[in-house]
């Protein structure tokens, strides 16, 4: 009998990769060169980043360094172990200061994905597996549509997409709010347009308030 062209195997069958057993992997060697990351325990390969990505990933980074100090660790593109069978690489995570050696942070006071072409799974991938993992605060900086998509939480297993800003309009207060008081300038209009969120916001958003 001849197989079928379109013949799939069925979900119920696939083995899942673990997350345990991933890292092992990665501490062999395999994968070297590859951007990837494990999602419900499928390897998934991740888009090459554009300018617009990296210049809003190192302003993100930087302005929350800055807001932060030394309360909590930003870590920028790295592994965050949010269940068994899946490790993304956020492009930003906050985490409390702790020493990450030998185990990924599996805990987050905020993650941020910046997304370019990537909303949708962004948005249906990520904010379930983030709000699943318990963290508290999850932002998506979409490029495309100027926006900052905050959400926070689980409504029967669905997240609850808290607001969605526009560039240069604050969101609310984060969780991360700390005695700070920074404030920067607000970005020029071409940067604005690549950089998707104003200093501003982000200052205003991290900068009040009581501590962690």
């Amino acid at each position: 009998m001849t197989a079928s062209h379109d013949a799939r195997v069925p979900p119920d069958r696939v083995r899942r990769l673990q997350r345990a057993e991933y890292d092992r992997m990665v501490g062999f060697g395999m994968f070297r060169g590859e951007k990837i990351e494990l999602l419900q325990g499928r390897l998934v390969t991740m888009s090459p980043q554009g300018k617009p990505h990296a210049f809003s990933v190192t302003r993100l980074n930087r302005l929350l360094v800055r807001a932060l100090g030394d309360r909590a660790e930003v870590r920028v593109q790295a592994p965050f172990g949010a269940s068994a069978e899946s490790e993304p690489e956020p492009d930003i995570a906050v985490v409390l200061p702790g020493d990450y050696l030998d185990e990924h942070p599996r805990r987050a006071l905020l993650l941020i994905e910046v997304a370019e072409s990537s909303l949708q799974d962004d948005r249906r991938i990520k904010g379930p597996m983030y709000a699943a993992a318990g963290v508290p605060e999850y932002w998506i900086v979409d490029l495309a549509g100027g926006r900052r998509r905050s959400a926070q939480g689980q409504s029967r297993g669905r997240v609850r997409e808290r607001h969605a800003a526009r560039e240069g309009g604050v969101a609310g207060r984060s969780r991360l709010r700390g005695r700070s008081r920074a404030r920067e300038r607000h970005p020029s209009a071409a940067q604005t347009q690549r950089g998707s969120v104003k200093d501003v916001d982000i200052l205003r958003s991290h900068a009040a308030g009581s501590s962690i």
